[in-house]
């Protein structure tokens, strides 16, 4: 009988490299591989390639010049600890890079279900006449929160905007009926698996997701409407999500943090920093 694998960075490598392949074409590009989207949805991104060499600031330029031809965002991203000298190669190649801490979960350490403040946790259901309505506002929530990071500075003097709420939430447009139809496929094949934190009088006020490839799954996407925030929702959420995909024969969850002060909290709920997650683009002297 085959030995299970131990090696949790080899494990991440390979999900990294499988969870876009059923909705992209690749290109091998140098030591990258060009994931190009097929359809509807959010753009990705190019990744060194399994088992290549360190790619070089040529790599980067070639990568680039052809995303720039596909009308594709200039993304990039690796493991540091897979990949260690890429960051400076791509430092040097005009990438500003974000280093994510990198999480797993400690199974013993996850926190249990707790009641929410006027609100309950629900799981999206592709089969559903409402799941269009629930993707549209999982999009609507992340876009809203990700825009107006919780810790962003306030310039002296200025006063700070009301954050976004219910009303901006249900103003933002409609998603197209070919995205909705993809993601439905993608939610009813168990690759999807989504969330929300609800409540009855101001609807959905926070949404993640987790993406699985076999018995991996990462979380992803949690985000909570600005106007909701210090409820304690996004770390129930996320810890719902843990266990959802434990109880389903997920065996390593790992998620990155988008800074240290999110990764403490992430640690609150069962997840314990490993490594980081490099995510990069150009500079904005590189535009």
């Amino acid at each position: 009988m085959a030995q299970p694998e131990t090696d949790v960075f080899a494990r991440l490598e390979r999900f990294y490299d499988a969870v876009p392949r059923d909705a992209t074409v690749t290109e091998d590009i140098g030591e990258f591989v060009l994931f190009v989207r097929q359809g509807p949805g959010w753009p990705y991104y190019a990744r060194p390639r399994l088992g290549a060499d360190t790619p070089s600031a040529a790599d980067i330029t070639a990568v680039r010049r052809r995303q720039r031809d596909l009308g594709a965002p200039e993304a990039f991203e690796w493991v540091h600890e897979t990949t260690p000298d890429l960051l400076a190669v791509a430092r040097s190649a005009g990438l500003e890079v974000l280093l994510a801490p990198l999480m797993v979960l400690e199974r013993a350490a996850l926190v249990p279900d707790l009641p929410l403040p006027n609100a309950t946790i629900r799981f999206l259901d592709p089969s559903s006449s409402r799941f269009a309505t629930d993707l549209m506002a999982t999009r609507a929530v992340g876009q809203l929160g990700f825009g107006a990071p919780a810790n962003a500075a306030v310039p002296v003097g200025v006063r700070a905007a009301e954050p976004a709420g219910p009303r901006e939430r249900d103003s933002l447009p409609p998603l197209s009926p070919e995205l909705v139809e993809e993601q439905r496929s993608r939610y009813a094949s168990g690759r999807f698996t989504g969330a929300v934190v609800e409540s009855p009088t101001e609807g959905v006020l926070a949404s993640g997701l987790t993406q699985r490839v076999g018995d991996v799954a990462e979380i992803a996407g949690v985000a909570t409407l600005p106007s909701a925030r210090r409820r304690g929702y996004a770390s129930q959420l996320t810890a719902s999500l843990a266990r959802h995909a434990l109880q389903n024969g997920v065996d390593l969850v790992f998620l990155s943090a988008g800074d240290d002060d999110v990764a403490r909290l992430y640690s609150k709920v069962g997840f314990r920093r490993i490594g980081t997650a490099c995510i990069a683009e150009p500079a904005p002297s590189e535009i």
